[in-house]
């Protein structure tokens, strides 16, 4: 079964620490292991992309251990737990060194057998919502500033109706998107936000492919891309277009684009929106596109590798990138399962270092 995971990476408060030359803020990047019910935790140097495992580290989390988001005051990491006897929230407070503490009791998404698989949290850090693959359904919690404690709104979970596939706010926090699977096409359903609660933007639209895994919005919630895992393509839609009902989307003219890749799965842009990165699990490579300011449309990046993609060292689930926008992490799976760090130029990439993690890693969240 396909990784589905995204990793959601949010910039947090820097943390000092003394690196000698460069910078001297410490980065700090966990990693889901569902296999063992783990949170590996490491330190990264941010001036050469090193990481180095914290001690103390990896820390035992809930079972299945999926999906993990920060929290943006850089206090609070939360993780997902979608394994049968537990459905449930993790809350780890966060040490300047990086380590984790896990806070008990665990919390609840509330009904049997939800699954939740993928989080994701508003720039504010006031509401954390729980991607619900079993039940088709969004749980949304706010969150105590102080403590970081979940408390589930009233009407939550709120209905989606379909096989969830990936969620994704936009930069704003006004809206959320998310992908469903379809028996011959992939959907795109769209909710407004307001304080948490999630109300319908109107019908689903066609994600223009089947099996939308990837999802990303660029940096300014104008543009939405989805990777059509079984369509080998990429779809791109206008958010809002001039004169159309807010968070509305419209598949843009060339949309969608066929790659040569297969098995399109993860997405992401860098911090500036000018690069998009694509894990092609069926072809073990990440390809790098330019973007288009005025049209959002990806151009294979001619200055790349030849091919116009990067070869990994195993077969690429899921993309993170460090905030600062130097380093992109890539979570391989297969015999080769592992964190893999390259190095970012002008969209280009540069492998750096690969890391074992003894099993397949879900997703990366990094605290600059």
């Amino acid at each position: 079964m396909l990784q589905k995971a995204l990793v959601l990476v949010l910039v947090a408060a820097s943390i000092a620490g003394c690196i000698g030359c460069g910078t001297t803020a410490s980065h700090y990047v966990y990693t889901t292991i569902p296999a063992a019910n783990q949170v590996i935790a490491y330190r990264e140097d941010p001036n050469s992309g090193v990481l180095t495992q914290i001690a103390g580290s990896p820390y035992t989390v809930g079972d299945g251990a999926r999906s993990a988001v920060l929290h943006p005051s850089g206090k609070f990491l939360y993780v997902a737990n979608p394994g049968q006897l537990e459905d449930d929230i993790s809350l780890f407070t966060i040490a300047a060194n990086g380590a984790l503490t896990e806070v008990t009791p665990r919390t609840s998404v509330g009904t049997n057998a939800s699954q939740p698989e993928l989080l994701a949290m508003d720039p504010a850090g006031a509401y954390l919502y729980t991607m619900n693959t079993q039940s088709n359904n969004i749980s949304v919690f706010s969150i105590d500033s102080a403590s970081g404690a979940l408390t589930q709104l009233p009407n939550s979970p709120f209905a989606v109706g379909l096989p969830l596939l990936n969620m994704q706010l936009t930069p704003s926090g006004n809206f959320l998107y998310v992908t469903t699977a379809g028996a011959s096409d992939g959907f795109i359903v769209g909710f407004s936000v307001s304080a948490g609660v999630l109300t319908s933007i109107g019908p689903p639209s066609s994600s223009g492919g089947i099996n939308p895994n990837g999802l990303a919005i660029d940096p300014s919630g104008t543009y939405l891309y989805a990777a059509n895992t079984s369509s080998n393509t990429i779809s791109i839609f206008g958010i809002g277009l001039a004169g159309a009902p807010p968070g509305m989307l419209f598949q843009v003219a060339g949309s969608p684009l066929a790659t040569t890749y297969t098995a399109p799965v993860s997405l992401i842009l860098d911090p500036k929106g000018a690069f998009l990165y694509v894990a092609n699990q069926g072809s073990s490579n990440v390809a790098v596109y330019s973007i288009s300011s005025s049209t959002g449309l990806p151009a294979v990046l001619t200055t790349s590798a030849s091919t116009g993609a990067f070869f990994t060292e195993g077969s690429p689930s899921f993309l993170a990138a460090d905030p600062s926008g130097k380093y992109l992490f890539v979570g391989n799976q297969g015999s080769s399962a592992g964190i893999e760090s390259f190095g970012v130029s002008s969209g280009n990439l540069t492998s750096l270092f690969t890391y074992s993690v003894g099993s397949t890693p879900s997703s990366i969240a990094v605290l600059q």
